[in-house]
């Protein structure tokens, strides 16, 4: 069938539901207590060993087809906008944000800040000096967000506009 990565995504988080849920399932229901008094098979919960096994092989086989179509379509689809295939974009992606980060430190800054002493003793006065350009570490600032919010967006058009095929 083909899907997007966005459905993909979607029945990939449905098929791991599925998945804990038969866990919790099999987990409340393997074992059981019953009080020396009771009649055991009155308090048997329904569980079969077999069938659920078989039908956790059978999800984890799905999770695995989808997440192997997903790399594979992530490692070869080109975003035209940014000329790099989704893998490197999502690799792009947070080197972009730290860079963001880090100037958005720096175009804060003052050019000379006073600094707080360690030692309330101490009767020197320290200031810290920007030992830049505030105004270009502002520039590069807004360059750096105008490519991120442009990576972004193309990256999600490919993710919800481009389908692939999924084996399952």
């Amino acid at each position: 069938m083909q899907y997007t990565s966005a459905e993909a995504a979607k029945l990939l988080r449905k098929l791991n539901e599925e998945h804990t849920a038969l866990l919790t399932r099999e987990d409340m229901s393997a074992s059981f207590v019953a009080a020396i008094e009771e009649d055991v098979e009155s308090v048997r919960p329904e569980y079969s060993f077999a069938q659920t096994q078989e039908k956790l092989a059978e999800l984890e086989e799905k999770i695995r087809r989808v997440k192997h179509a997903v790399n594979c379509f992530n490692t070869t689809q080109v975003i035209p906008e940014v000329n790099m295939t989704i893998d490197q974009a999502l690799v792009y992606i947070p080197q972009l944000s730290m860079k963001k980060s880090r100037l958005d430190a720096m175009k804060s800054r003052l050019p000379k800040q006073r600094e707080q002493s360690h030692y309330p003793t101490k009767a020197i006065i320290e200031y810290r000096y920007a030992n830049y350009d505030i105004e270009e570490a502002e520039k590069e600032f807004e360059k750096v967000s105008e490519e991120l919010a442009r990576v972004q967006t193309a990256l999600d058009l490919v993710n919800s506009t481009v389908k692939f095929e999924i084996d399952i």
